[in-house]
């Protein structure tokens, strides 16, 4: 990510919506969920149906975040992380790239409104992971 772009994304919002609102579109496949958090936290459990995407790949190479982006299309990327922060950064980052995205908290919010915390699908490798 280049200066320009990290700029742009800092004056960037990216809407805050919890994991309840979240559910039904990402059951409806209307959203894809995205864990940005790094891999050594993933070992922790992951939300299912999670796409396993750590930020440092966004803000690297994005060899993983580039397929990613191509797959998804015109459906919205819902991310969450540990806390909230790392999340709500990627989905600025997104919205500024003209994504639809969202910032959905933290693992925890996911696991208090029921959703189910998997351990990772890590045979499958980090891209190809949540299968929506």
């Amino acid at each position: 990510m280049n200066l320009i772009s990290m700029t742009k994304a800092l004056f960037t919002s990216a809407p805050r919506v919890s994991p309840a609102e979240c559910a039904a579109r990402v059951r409806a496949g209307e959203a894809r969920l995205v864990d940005v958090r790094e891999p050594t936290e993933w070992l922790s459990g992951v939300a299912e149906s999670a796409a396993l995407l750590p930020m440092s790949d966004l803000n690297g190479a994005r060899t993983l975040w580039r397929d990613f982006l191509a797959q998804v299309g015109q459906r919205e990327v819902l991310t969450y992380c540990a806390v909230g922060a790392r999340s709500g950064i990627v989905a600025r980052i997104l919205v500024s790239e003209g994504v639809r995205a969202a910032n959905a908290g933290a693992l925890a919010e996911w696991r208090s409104a029921g959703w189910p915390i998997v351990p990772p699908p890590m045979a499958d490798g980090p891209a190809k992971s949540g299968g929506r």
